[in-house]
């Protein structure tokens, strides 16, 4: 009987001229979107390749000179571009995509993407997680808003009824004729996009157990949009009214709530501006151990402690160059204060971060999306880890070009010149995602609040079928 339902409910949606011409646009929409990030993907691929060889050949090309210059000469760090980002691109536009790592500083990653981009990019790209997140969704509202009020408006849902058709067989009917074309779009995006990043493997190695977790969050995220449309139309005297009160839900559920949590988390956890950000470090530096003015305070102390250690008069009695060694205890000093306010900054998002799990259970939209970008590695927990590993690397590169300086030259010897086998003896960076599992520790709270909405609908659906 259910499968009759079924089959029922998917005749009468292709019958529809206005369903057919939906799911007409919803497939043009993915196979373009998809064309369209494939393509983007791999440019942007085969740039960072490029672009990170030649940083790295230009590192280890340079000619003689002292260690600290080439410390200011400085490297870049790129980050990485991930197989699925595919599909779901989430920040990487706005968080840039390298770093330039250079003594003394800590710097924001740079060439961000939204930068070049022109206005019309406020009203969205057509992406795969666009459509997946949005429009399928309504999509799914556009097929189901009648599907209750279609029967009882055209007298068959008594018919039906006094057959003895129990009501949770003809919602799970319902359920199955409406989810069929969700469904096989989907998984029809899935399928080509698992095609495409097997067919890549220059780029990375491609996971398809990732690839299917990311289909099972989105096959969850539909499954909820369903069954509200289904009970609203459940609950509705005529269909008018369930396709307002749909829609009513989507835009609340996709457009609304992600705004308003949005800006909830930054009135409650703002972030200083870049120029007060600037501001607090510079008064830190300020106090501290400047390692290029032997004359400080901070300086002379440790030049006492010194001379005191190793018993000598002088600083040029010292078994290794003081330059090079007061230069080193500066970046150790600098890279601490860098770690304090980056640490306040991690706190105001994470601080943020709880504002949008709470509102997470407002809306469906909040947790399948902080979901997809972290399974697709690109989200801002992932750039984080990405930005800690470039600063963990820049503080490994000065102090082997400060030892370096410090063991092989003599005080005031600042024609010391090193040679390239240095700049070789200094890996390439290289960074290594946390696994999978760790991600979805993270997420923890989605993933619960996910299947909250989803157990949440689902018995919302069996009980007012109870009630037809």
């Amino acid at each position: 009987m259910i499968f009759q339902i079924v089959k029922k409910e998917w005749s009468e949606i292709l019958r529809e001229g206005r369903f057919r011409v939906a799911l007409g646009i919803a497939l043009a929409l993915l196979l373009v979107s998809v064309a369209i990030s494939r393509n983007h993907y791999a440019h942007v691929q085969a740039q960072h390749q490029e672009a990170k060889e030649n940083a790295r050949n230009i590192w280890v090309s340079q000619d003689e000179k002292n260690p600290h210059s080439a410390a200011h000469y400085g490297t870049y760090a790129f980050k990485p571009k991930y197989p699925l980002s595919l599909i779901d691109q989430g920040v990487d536009k706005y968080a840039g995509i390298s770093i330039f790592l250079e003594a003394h500083n800590r710097n924001e990653a740079q060439y961000i993407a939204a930068a070049d981009q022109t206005g019309l990019a406020r009203f969205g790209e057509l992406t795969p997680d666009f459509i997946l997140l949005f429009i399928l969704p309504l999509l799914a509202i556009l097929i189901a808003y009648d599907s209750f009020t279609r029967e009882r408006e055209g007298g068959t849902l008594q018919l039906l009824k006094s057959q003895g058709l129990p009501g949770w067989k003809l919602a799970l009917g319902k359920w199955g004729g409406v989810s069929l074309p969700i469904y096989a779009l989907a998984g029809g995006l899935f399928l080509v996009a698992a095609v495409l990043l097997g067919a890549l493997q220059d780029f990375g190695e491609f996971e398809p157990g990732h690839l299917l977790l990311l289909l099972a969050v989105y096959a969850a995220y539909f499954a909820i949009f369903i069954n509200l449309a289904l009970v609203v139309s459940a609950l509705s005297a005529t269909s008018g009214i369930s396709l307002v009160a749909s829609l009513a839900i989507w835009m609340l559920s996709c457009l609304a709530a992600p705004k308003a949590a949005s800006n909830l988390a930054d009135t409650l956890h703002p972030y200083p501006t870049r120029e007060e950000f600037a501001e607090q470090i510079a008064e830190d530096r300020k106090s501290g151990l400047d390692g290029h003015n032997p004359w400080n305070k901070e300086a002379q102390l440790l030049q006492q402690q010194l001379l005191a250690e190793y018993g000598v008069d002088s600083v040029q009695q010292l078994p290794f160059n003081f330059d090079g060694y007061i230069m080193q205890k500066g970046e150790e000093h600098e890279a601490e204060i860098y770690y304090k306010h980056y640490a306040l900054l991690k706190d105001q998002h994470e601080a943020q971060t709880r504002v949008y799990r709470a509102a997470a259970l407002a809306s469906p939209f909040l947790p399948a999306r902080f979901l997809s970008m972290a399974i697709a590695r690109t989200d801002y927990q992932t750039h984080w880890d990405f930005s800690h590993a470039a600063e963990a690397y820049r503080v490994e590169m000065q102090n082997a070009l400060n030892s370096d300086f410090a063991q092989n030259s003599t005080y005031g010897d600042w024609e010391y010149l090193a040679d390239k086998s240095l700049w070789s003896s200094i890996p390439d960076f290289s960074y290594e995602p946390v696994e999978m599992g760790a991600v979805l520790n993270r997420n923890a709270s989605n993933l619960l609040v996910l299947l909250l909405w989803l157990c949440g609908s689902f018995a919302g659906l069996f009980f007012v079928s109870r009630n037809l």
